[in-house]
């Protein structure tokens, strides 16, 4: 792998996530410019047996959340592996995981035993509640979180029928952002003190915060004023618009974009512009359902092209509705390079996301390296950390760690 570059440049972090959350999180770190090693079991991360792949063990999510780092594997179920990882850990400058802290005490990985030994450690365990809750022990993953928290409601709320999760991951990936700002803050925090410290990312709480963010409403009051739910984003009509022959995505949302609207539609904007509850911010947000369903009915007059020339020309936000192929396609990620095509050493030509941040002083590499294949690293992170070539090899005789077959190497 080449030296790292970016501004995280040789931070080293000992990664013990799985799935998601952790990956994500960490994934940002290593295309910033540190140096991830990404400690597994012998199985793996579950992510990577989720298809589609090419591979057995290299699946598209782990393709995407695993770039730039280094896999090594050890048994923590076995004592040698765990005084391994203790030995990694103190070498590192984070150790993230998202074990639950119960599991993670069982295996002497948690803050207090690590840090006694290595104060300097920033220690970080995204799990799924605030310890001090009667929650603390229980299992989280995405769909949990996201029902817990009110996302189900909120799809019920807005579409009908049946509630529904949303089909991101949503909660792990939340989540997986406030443990990057947490690290980087931490490090920071530790060039004025000198001292690491031990943090813990709750998703349950991470997704509140995010929920109520917009949809506390009258719960905002005490006594409340009226119920939850932010009604511009709870409106059925809050969607895109069926064109005549298409669709269109128009965010007509200050009073310069309404009298733009109604100026560029000509004599039904005339009309609109005398109804009373187009006429103020206030106004439209009592009356959103109406003035959104009229809006609807307007936009199927025109095709999406003319639809598109017409606002740009008013100065009104839109865009086009796109998936995931047309995303990929798209001429502004031509432009700027940020969709990027690249070749794995064993998986072929990929196809993924750059940073999408832009740095002056300090930019990340324009690849961060390629995911790992399972074990691939094992000898050479232990050689690196100072295990000498016996111990080495009594690791892997006794089966506590894994090294990948050399044929499956880069």
């Amino acid at each position: 792998m080449s030296a790292a570059q970016g501004p995280l440049a040789g931070v080293k972090v000992l990664d013990l996530s799985s799935v998601i959350m952790g990956p994500f999180a960490t994934q940002i770190l290593a295309s910033l410019g540190a140096v991830v090693t990404k400690l597994e079991s012998p199985e793996g991360d579950n992510m990577r047996h989720v298809g589609p792949m090419r591979n057995p063990g290299m699946g598209h999510i782990f393709l995407q959340a695993n770039q730039g780092k280094r896999s090594i594997v050890l048994d923590l179920k076995q004592p040698a592996a765990r005084a391994a990882a203790l030995r990694l850990a103190g070498q590192s400058d984070v150790l993230i995981s998202n074990v639950r802290p119960q599991a993670l005490a069982r295996l002497g990985l948690d803050a207090a035993s690590v840090r006694a030994a290595h104060p300097r450690l920033i220690h970080v365990n995204c799990c799924g509640f605030d310890q001090d809750g009667p929650y603390a022990a229980r299992p989280a993953y995405d769909d949990l979180i996201q029902g817990a928290t009110g996302i189900p409601w909120l799809t019920q709320a807005y579409a009908g029928g049946e509630p529904a999760y949303a089909p991101v991951t949503l909660a792990d990936r939340v989540t997986g952002l406030h443990a990057v700002y947490a690290i980087t803050a931490a490090l920071y925090a530790r060039e004025k003190t000198g001292e690491g410290q031990a943090i813990v990312v709750p998703m349950f709480e991470a997704m509140t915060q995010f929920v109520l963010g917009d949809h506390l409403a009258g719960l905002a009051f005490e006594p409340p004023q009226g119920d939850a739910g932010y009604a511009r984003l709870l409106t059925a009509h809050r969607r895109p618009y069926r064109t005549r022959d298409g669709h269109l995505c128009v965010l007509i949302y200050n009073d310069k974009h309404w009298r733009s609207f109604f100026a560029a539609i000509g004599a039904p904007g005339r009309a609109l512009a005398e109804d009373p509850r187009f006429a103020t911010h206030s106004a439209r947000a009592t009356h959103i359902d109406a003035v959104y369903a009229e809006v609807g009915r307007l936009m199927q007059t025109r095709s999406t092209a003319e639809w598109q020339a017409l606002l740009d020309a008013a100065d009104v936000p839109n865009m086009p509705m796109m998936g995931p192929a047309e995303l990929l396609a798209d001429p502004h990620h031509a432009a700027t390079g940020f969709v990027r095509r690249f070749d794995h050493p064993s998986e072929g030509r990929l196809v993924g996301t750059g940073v999408p941040t832009r740095w002056s002083g300090t930019p990340p590499a324009d690849q961060p390296g390629p995911a790992p294949r399972l074990g691939e690293h094992s000898q050479a992170v232990l050689r690196e950390a100072g295990f000498t070539e016996t111990e080495v090899a009594a690791l892997l005789q006794s089966g506590a760690c894994h090294q990948a077959p050399e044929e499956t190497c880069p």
